[in-house]
């Protein structure tokens, strides 16, 4: 899924100065290590290149010869390029499942690699409900509360990424409408079990709308459809409106464009 088309790329493009100081150093002893900085920075800077162009299986085959990096930010761009391969509608049951396992494994290695990246909690956060998804809904419920902690540890680091604002805006949207069989389970996994409302995900969503306007047509659909659940239809109307004409650059987009459309026309 395209969670972020902004706000995530960092990856670090070469300065001339990179190039002198690795000129200097080409015949020194030191190459190896120069020449290991170079390549992770050449590499996300490919990869950034491709996930801003769409261009899924060819990020992925990029990244994947480098699963064994110790690099963080180059190891939950893995993981994210595993994800955004699984969502694919050409991707197989079976691969979906593999590639999510995957995706949540290169995100934790980037965790444990640098705890202080904020793309490291995120991607960690999301691929732990990905993998909720395989282990039933009890595991899903269960690791609700550390999905929430590493999205919020996420925004401590960058306040200003509007996809974890989101993704905490949806958090909160799912416990809203939550059914009374699921509200069951929650009740046995936790002695407070964890809630929310469509107003706490409203807010979520306008935050993140304010820290960078039109960034996700996902946003822009829940917006609409949380103004829906408030009864609040002129409101809902024009959030929808804004989604179905939001450019379909992705099948998520496409997809938010059918959905919003489907809803127009239902109210």
């Amino acid at each position: 899924t395209q969670v972020l088309r902004k706000g995530l790329k960092g990856g670090v493009a070469l300065s001339t100065g990179s190039f002198l100081v690795y000129g200097a150093h080409k015949l020194i002893s030191g190459l190896g290590e120069v020449h290991a900085s170079f390549k992770v920075e050449e590499v996300i800077e490919q990869a950034d290149y491709l996930y801003g162009s769409g261009e899924t299986e060819k990020l992925y085959e990029l990244l994947v010869q480098h699963k064994d990096s110790n690099d963080a930010e180059l190891l939950w761009r893995l993981a994210r390029a595993s994800r955004d391969l699984a969502q694919l509608s050409s991707t197989s049951a079976e691969e979906k499942r593999k590639l999510a396992y995957e995706a949540f494994d290169y995100a934790k290695k980037a965790l444990e690699k640098n705890e202080s990246n904020f793309a490291a909690h995120k991607w960690y956060g999301i691929c732990l409900s990905d993998v909720g998804d395989f282990e039933g809904i009890k595991t899903k419920i269960g690791n609700a509360i550390i999905i929430k902690e590493h999205f919020q540890r996420a925004i401590e680091l960058n306040p200003k990424d509007a996809t974890t604002i989101h993704l905490i805006g949806i958090w909160c949207y799912s416990f809203a409408e939550m059914p009374w069989y699921q509200r069951k389970i929650a009740a046995t996994l936790f002695a407070t079990p964890p809630t929310s409302t469509f107003q706490e995900a409203l807010h979520y969503f306008h935050m993140a709308e304010e820290a960078d306007p039109n960034f996700y047509s996902k946003n822009l659909l829940f917006l609409g459809k949380t103004y829906l659940k408030l009864n609040n239809k002129k409101l809902a109307l024009l959030w929808l409106s804004k989604a179905k004409d939001y450019p379909a650059h992705t099948e998520e987009d496409k997809q938010v464009q059918k959905e919003a459309l489907e809803l127009l026309n239902s109210i």
